[in-house]
């Protein structure tokens, strides 16, 4: 296991715990994000599922921050699907996520969200026709 992974390990376990600092949960998601290690996204994407089906809010808010500075545009539709499930939150933060990796690259925008628009769940399909309103 790598520093970063086991990084991820903690950063899971705090927003699995309710007693756990959230400036610090906070500023470990910001540590692991600032790496730049591609390489984490396929278990932060995990992680972002797993929170996704344990209806945990905080979790997606935090691990979609990660994956989107982590993955860049390429992981807008993970974002968008994430984004799709109602946990009953606002999703100010994942929202704002998407939207700055959309206005960052347009056309990689335009690529991976178009195909979206027509998805079976409706739900991911209106979601990815919203976050494509942001495209200059």
């Amino acid at each position: 296991m790598t520093t970063d992974d086991s990084r991820v390990t903690r950063l899971v376990a705090m927003l699995d715990d309710l007693e756990a600092d959230v400036d610090e949960t906070i500023d470990l998601a910001d540590e692991i994000a600032a790496t730049g290690d591609r390489e984490l996204l396929p278990r932060l994407e995990s992680e972002l599922d797993r929170a996704i089906a344990d209806r945990n809010p905080y979790a997606r808010e935090l691990l979609g921050g990660v994956i989107a500075a982590l993955g860049g545009p390429d992981r807008l539709p993970v974002l968008v699907r994430a984004s799709a499930v109602d946990l009953g939150d606002d999703q100010d933060g994942l929202a704002a996520e998407i939207v700055d990796l959309v206005q960052a690259d347009p056309k990689t925008a335009e690529r991976l969200l178009r195909p979206l628009t027509d998805d079976d769940d409706l739900t991911v399909a209106n979601r990815a026709d919203w976050a494509l309103r942001f495209v200059p």
